[in-house]
């Protein structure tokens, strides 16, 4: 057998052969593949094994259709949503007023909803571009079904995280070796938390990726990069997607810059150009559907990080990150992260310093999540797998005892915790496709942005939630209107609809209904649809949710 054949997902690494002669005579075969990776390795993509590639993309998109939970309001209200929004937007500019009606194509106010951060200019329109695109597309080929808006975008989201899976195994591979670059890529693709996350339309998750891609073309010991210039790019694409990537960037770029030895050069010919050349792209990008000139991403850092607005949406003690953000996101990695840690190379000591700095600084901030420490956990992931590899007794134990015990949370979370805010959108969509549309109308009573919107309906339906904007003006006696209808909902729901037109449908988390039960035996509502939504009911948020149907006589 031939030293490094690549009949297998994984290349075996260089082998000393008894038939030196041969090997003299395939010397320069040897040495066109990337180091530690042995001779010849089969067909390739994208610089990588093809059936290694292939393997991995089939595996996400397995992976996203066992994803039907949602986990934030942010992955349809600053994707999806923006991106349905920016297609009905363009086709109500385009068709005649008369044409307009007989499509039954509503006003853009009335059928697309952008939340208060893009009226303050604090998100941009590139990643809710990508959306948007395939939008069009799907609309020029007669295929816009609402399940395909649903899960085209997701579907790519997972092909794209796949690429980065395998890109992160490419650059373990090209460091160490591709023994060590096996373990890293397990590790990786067993993580509940990466599992959970890399299909979402979040753009943590487009962060995640271009972290991984750039990552892949860092000069980093022991690699080689023809460019600074493909790495720089990369970062710039996602601070321009979410500014608060450039965090974990930071230790890394002062690092290559303190190497450099031609430093002058690299700012010139490297920072400047790329810099310029990104940003305006996203400013043109922005000033097209904004209709003015306007630097988000001094926005939104002005807003999250100097003035840490965030607080609105709750907020956390500062050791949260330490003590259950980063221990809960890497689950049972975590011991074999901190014996990695140990174990790694020196070399790789810049990569902890990533993930302390960027845990640190966001433990800074008031409010906190678990997506937004999520783009550091492929830099755990190197530290995990280089601990397995390093294990000489146990191995297989402790390989089992990852699979099984991220197996786990990865269904139960992917499957069921939180379900209930898609599945009762699937209600929604039944509204589109009979004769009851046009009397039809929704009214859904749940903490603000708990379900998605127009992206999930695709009809021109007459929509309506409690809308929780934060307070811009320091009014410290200040509340949202979610927050009034919580303070006394019955009260409320009798003020607000006094002498006005009920919707035919009303939709909120069973915590509520013994509250406003009078409201729906008084005004002819039923109950029509139950879904279940958590086993973990708390504050506002019930184990299920109604949907109430008023009888019109």
């Amino acid at each position: 057998m031939q030293a490094g054949g690549g009949g297998g997902f994984f290349p075996r690494g260089r082998t000393r052969s008894a038939d030196t002669v041969r090997l003299r005579k395939r010397k320069s075969a040897l040495y066109s593949a990337a180091p530690g990776t042995g001779g010849e390795r089969g067909p390739e993509l994208i610089g990588e094994n093809i059936y290694l590639v292939l393997f991995t993309i089939t595996l996400r998109v397995l992976n996203c259709f066992l994803v039907q939970t949602s986990f934030v309001p942010d992955e349809y209200w600053q994707s999806l949503e923006v991106a349905h929004h920016m297609e009905i937007l363009r086709i109500s500019r385009t068709l005649t007023g008369k044409l307009l009606s007989s499509l039954n194509i509503l006003n853009i106010t009335n059928y697309g909803y952008l939340t208060w951060e893009w009226a303050e200019g604090l998100r941009g329109y590139s990643y809710p571009l990508l959306f948007a695109t395939i939008y069009r597309v799907l609309q020029l080929l007669a295929k816009d079904d609402v399940q395909l808006l649903i899960w085209i975008p997701r579907l790519v989201q997972a092909v794209l995280s796949a690429l980065a899976d395998v890109k992160l195994y490419s650059l373990v591979r090209r460091l160490e070796n591709a023994e060590t670059a096996k373990w890293v890529y397990l590790c990786q693709l067993c993580s509940w938390f990466t599992w959970y996350c890399c299909t979402r339309t979040l753009t943590n998750t487009m962060e995640t990726v271009l972290t991984i891609f750039a990552l892949f073309y860092y000069p980093m010991e022991g690699s080689k990069t023809r460019s600074s210039c493909q790495y720089l790019t990369l970062v710039a694409l996602a601070f321009i997607i979410r500014p608060t990537a450039v965090i974990p960037w930071i230790p890394l770029v002062l690092r290559h810059f303190w190497q450099e030895q031609k430093k002058v050069d690299l700012v010139l010919y490297s920072y400047i150009p790329v810099g310029l050349v990104t940003l305006g792209i996203s400013l043109i990008i922005d000033r097209v559907f904004f209709g003015e000139w306007i630097l988000v991403q001094l926005k939104f850092l002005k807003f999250n990080m100097l003035q840490n607005l965030g607080t609105f949406y709750g907020s956390h003690p500062w050791h949260w990150y330490l003590t259950q953000g980063l221990p809960v996101i890497l689950g049972t990695h975590l011991p074999f992260f901190i014996h990695g840690c140990i174990q790694a190379p020196k070399r790789y000591r810049i990569f902890l310093v990533v993930v302390v700095w960027t845990v640190l600084v966001y433990s800074t901030l008031s409010h906190k999540e678990f997506r937004f420490i999520y783009p550091v956990l492929p830099f755990c992931m190197v530290f995990c797998g280089y601990s397995l590899k390093q294990l000489k007794t146990w191995k297989k134990s402790a390989v089992t005892f990852l699979l099984l015990s991220n197996l786990l949370p990865a269904l139960y979370t992917g499957l069921i915790h939180q379900r209930g805010s898609l599945d009762v959108m699937f209600h929604m969509q039944q509204l589109c496709n009979n004769s009851n549309q046009s009397w039809a109308s929704v009214f859904v009573m749940m903490p603000c942005h708990s379900t998605p919107f127009y992206s999930h309906v695709h009809c021109p339906l007459p929509m309506r939630f409690l809308q929780c904007p934060p307070d811009l003006t320091g009014k410290e006696s200040y509340l949202d209107e979610a927050d009034i209808f919580y303070s006394n909902p019955l009260k409320w729901l009798h003020e607000e609809f006094y002498n006005v037109t009920l919707p035919t449908h009303l939709v909120f988390f069973s915590v509520l209904e013994q509250e406003i039960s009078s409201f729906l035996v008084l005004n002819g509502y039923e109950r029509t649809t139950t879904v279940f939504h958590t086993h973990m009911p708390q504050g506002r948020i019930g184990s299920h949710i109604y949907v109430y149907t008023r009888r019109v006589k």
